[in-house]
């Protein structure tokens, strides 16, 4: 919790909650004991529903075995005739034996397989992607890729010298 939760814990509810109490042993009125109860059950709802909203709303923690999987150019985020092209022209797979394959393809069709060895640094809790490719490198994996996270997933960022930022996503090559 915060700072200033705690400042009202300590020198607001824990000494309520004390003179309710005395209140309450005093007088033998029960309304002191359900003003305590109706407070901490209130409190306990409100830190319970932070912990919730936090949970579901806070981004992804990536983690080495999240980056498994195919990735494609990510059409939705700059649709057009340049973005159906990569999409026809780049994907890539990194597979659970820390292997990288970059596929240079005519559509459906492989023209070129570039493979390399990928590792994760932790800098901040989340793992980033590391890239060891053979040299010369090819111009989309010249540099590691920039991570974004979201709530659910995450896409990558990879800077061509040719193309600019090229997005990639998670997700099958389907023919369009």
């Amino acid at each position: 919790m915060g700072f200033g939760f705690n400042l009202f814990f300590a020198f607001i509810l824990i000494p309520l909650t004390i003179i309710l109490l005395i209140g309450w042993a005093v007088t033998r009125k029960n309304l002191y004991g359900k003003v305590v109860a109706i407070i901490w059950l209130g409190i306990m709802g409100l830190i319970m529903i932070s912990i919730t909203i936090q949970a579901i709303t806070s981004k992804k923690t990536l983690r080495k075995t999240d980056y498994y999987g195919q990735y494609i150019i990510d059409r939705d985020y700059f649709p057009g005739k340049q973005a159906d092209w990569q999409y026809d022209s780049f994907r890539f797979e990194v597979k659970d034996n820390d292997s990288i394959y970059l596929f240079v393809t005519n559509k459906e069709q492989i023209t070129k397989t570039i493979k390399g060895v990928i590792t994760t640094v932790a800098p901040y809790g989340s793992e980033r992607l590391m890239l060891n490719m053979p040299q010369p490198r090819h111009h989309i994996f010249e540099t590691d890729p920039t991570v974004f996270r979201s709530t659910w997933s995450f896409y990558l960022v990879f800077n061509s010298s040719k193309f600019g930022n090229m997005y990639f996503k998670k997700g099958h090559w389907n023919p369009r």
